[in-house]
């Protein structure tokens, strides 16, 4: 049966284990996350010399997994049997290996906890053993957040800790650290080492425990384009170039891809009022008069030539074009591309 991550830790919490975990997908963190807790907490520490065996898919096939499982606990009520990296298991996608799981789906040990950790990818629903998975196992199956879902899932996650944070600060949060929730999750959690009983996560906080400067950041780039500031843009351009590895052009490009995209998409907004941004912008809506300075210095179609750039400068880092450039020319160039219109026949 399928269920959400939330409603598998409810019930683990509670202590109600079920005899087969099979945890599937993209995004790895649920799956870690829902792992972890049985490795820890489904046995008493004396027990689990003797009954909890953590294996991983590379070196196993199914039978030698399904050999342990099969095993009775010792002075104990329960084994954990913890498969990491299952989607390697040698013969899990050979019709043998999967008959072979498919009978212990159908009739499993009462008395094994059998977790299946198969990240990156998911079983093939044309097969069985992914119908008999759903059927008979506890089914977990993540993707990928968006990233304009990401500002939601970090407000989630510090409601969780207990702890405020302000909009700028969980936007900086979103963009700066991305989509990857188990290094989101690592950042806030190192960030949250650092503060005092009741403080609130502010963007001073954020600045001075996740590497970003204050003054010279992807965010103040942004603004001083908006503001036409080529001065502060070059100052902060020297900065990415003496600090390379805390600035790594790639994720910078990715930020100001998704500042310009979203600035075109506002372009056709019926409403260009403050408050009609507001609404548009959702989780960026205290971000309303940037945008609105930014529609009146980028017109339509400088935005989708700046978007032609930003693809550009994507290429270059890459090694598909550009030759020796280092990421320092490469932004160099893409700035001041951004601040001064190009003839179309020198755009790219």
């Amino acid at each position: 049966m399928a269920h959400t991550p939330e409603g598998i830790l409810e019930q683990l919490e509670k202590r109600h284990f079920a005899p087969v975990y099979f945890l599937q997908g993209e995004e790895s963190y649920y799956i870690d996350l829902i792992a972890d807790y049985i490795e820890k907490h489904a046995l008493q520490e004396h027990e689990k010399g003797f009954n909890q065996v953590v294996i991983y898919g590379k070196d196993v096939d199914v039978s030698t997994i399904l050999l342990q499982a099969k095993r009775f606990p010792m002075m104990s009520d329960r084994q954990v049997v913890i498969v990491k990296e299952a989607q390697s298991i040698q013969d899990i996608d050979k019709e043998d290996g999967m008959k072979q799981l498919e009978a212990y789906l159908q009739n499993p040990l009462p008395s094994t906890i059998l977790v299946f950790c198969h990240k990156h990818k998911s079983l093939d629903g044309r097969k069985s053993l992914a119908k008999v998975v759903q059927k008979h196992a506890v089914l977990l199956t993540t993707k990928k957040l968006y990233d304009n879902q990401v500002p939601a899932w970090v407000t989630s996650f510090l409601k969780t800790k207990k702890v405020q944070a302000s909009q700028q600060a969980v936007l900086m949060l979103s963009e700066f650290i991305g989509a990857d929730l188990s290094r989101l999750a690592n950042e806030i959690e190192k960030l949250l080492i650092n503060l005092k009983p009741g403080q609130a996560i502010d963007e001073r906080v954020v600045q001075e425990n996740v590497g970003i400067s204050k003054e010279y950041n992807i965010f103040e780039l942004q603004s001083a384009l908006i503001a036409r500031d080529a001065l502060k843009a070059n100052r902060i351009i020297h900065y990415f170039e003496a600090n390379p590895k805390n600035n790594p052009l790639i994720p910078n490009l990715s930020l100001l891809f998704s500042f310009f995209t979203k600035l075109l998409c506002l372009h056709q907004s019926a409403d260009k009022s403050e408050a009609g941004l507001r609404k548009s912008l959702g989780n960026r809506a205290f971000l309303a008069k940037e945008y609105m300075q930014a529609l009146r210095v980028f017109p339509i179609q400088r935005c989708v030539d700046i978007i032609h750039f930003i693809k550009v400068a994507d290429l270059q880092v890459k090694g598909v074009t550009g030759g020796d450039m280092t990421e320092a020319d490469i932004l160099r160039e893409l700035v001041f591309k951004i601040l001064h219109p190009v003839p179309k026949a020198m755009a790219s």
